[in-house]
């Protein structure tokens, strides 16, 4: 029997027997999985500074991890030289510290969200190497600095590697090289030798870019760099990735020394556009009412789809809970979701486990269902 099978059917047994809707299970995801992994949430501007209370009362009792949306990244706190906004991201610790959450940084090192001054001269010209390297020191070491011993946990580098495997050509490889890697997990350790450095990335789970992942680690740890996680990010489709991919890709990458984390999990049920899976920000398709078939509510087919692949996969993770730091959903609610506009703009998604009035959904029973069994 697949495992894909196994889960399948475990899923449906769990509805059966009800699992999900036992008195005696606990009622939140962080309870549900205390002792496996962290239950995170990514978190926006909104919620952040105490806008969104209802959003805030969800994260605070499901949730004992953060991940910051966009807080963190380059345009958003180091938006001109020499000038730092550490509004947001002081709340956004601050929040974490208050309800006693594993706290994530996201993201140091990006070629996307990153002001084009960063790359340039005082003229418009690409920097020489030696004057990136600097100004890549500067900002981790302040932001990185600022909330040593707060923040647990950062994503050091994002989506560095092209889908076949190979180094993506960003500017921090072409001015830089292929070392600017190295050097970001050395400034971050430098600036916070106790924090856990990742590298995070998307479709992980396909073979090539797998591949890839698996050798930049090697060389990386063979250099004595600090890498001590890999984000597997989980912006995952109805009939993809399966469960044998997720468990493949997350024994391949736990072998090679370093932990896993589930790092933007979600699940588009709409219908693929173009050329996904990809969870490239630059790619668009253009608006299709057949992209978007379901504007007024979730087929009821669809909806225990949605939960089935959800009960899948956290069978997959606590199987494998030893090799996981956390799993990190990308939002909160089906209303805050990118892929409301990802990668069509304006379409109707219910990609997480809370609806947009708030309300957990039948893939949270599911996720919840997930764990009560496996404690019988």
């Amino acid at each position: 029997m697949s495992i894909r099978t196994a889960f399948g059917i475990m899923s449906a047994l769990l509805i059966m027997t009800g699992f999900a809707a036992s008195a005696k299970a606990p009622k939140t995801l962080k309870a549900a999985y205390k002792g496996d992994f962290y239950v995170g949430a990514a978190i926006d501007a909104s919620e952040i500074d105490g806008q969104d209370a209802r959003d805030d009362a969800i994260i605070a009792s499901q949730f004992n991890s953060i991940s910051p949306a966009n807080a963190l990244k380059w345009e958003s706190i180091h938006p001109l030289p020499g000038s730092y906004d550490f509004r947001l991201p002081d709340l956004y610790v601050d929040f974490g510290v208050k309800h006693h959450m594993y706290i994530h940084g996201h993201t140091l090192v990006w070629h996307n969200q990153t002001p084009a001054w960063v790359f340039q001269d005082e003229k418009g010209n690409l920097l020489t190497r030696d004057a990136l390297l600097a100004r890549l020191r500067d900002h981790i070491q302040t932001v990185v600095g600022r909330y040593k011993g707060r923040i647990q946990s950062w994503d050091v580098v994002n989506e560095a590697l092209n889908e076949d495997g190979s180094m993506r050509q960003s500017l921090w490889y072409k001015i830089i090289g292929s070392d600017y890697i190295e050097k970001a997990f050395e400034y971050a350790h430098q600036a916070d030798p106790q924090a856990l450095l990742c590298y995070n990335d998307y479709n992980l789970e396909n073979e090539p870019k797998l591949n890839g992942a698996i050798a930049l680690v090697k060389k990386l740890k063979a250099e004595d760099v600090p890498i001590g996680c890999v984000g597997i990010q989980d912006h995952d489709h109805l009939n993809w990735p399966t469960a044998e991919q997720e468990e493949a890709a997350i024994s391949a990458l736990a072998a090679l020394g370093v932990k896993v984390a589930i790092s933007e999990l979600d699940m588009d049920v709409l219908p693929a556009a173009g050329h996904q899976p990809t969870a490239d920000i630059n790619y668009r398709v253009a608006q299709d009412p057949k992209l978007n078939p379901y504007v007024n509510g979730l087929p009821e087919a669809v909806r225990k789809q949605l939960a089935d692949r959800y009960a899948d996969l956290f069978g997959v993770f606590l199987k494998h809970r030893s090799q996981i730091v956390r799993v990190t959903f990308w939002g909160v609610t089906n209303g805050d979701s990118w892929l409301n506009n990802f990668p069509v703009r304006g379409r109707t998604n219910y990609p997480l486990l809370f609806n947009r009035d708030g309300k957990p959904n039948a893939a949270f029973d599911a996720v919840l269902g997930v764990a009560a069994h496996a404690s019988q």
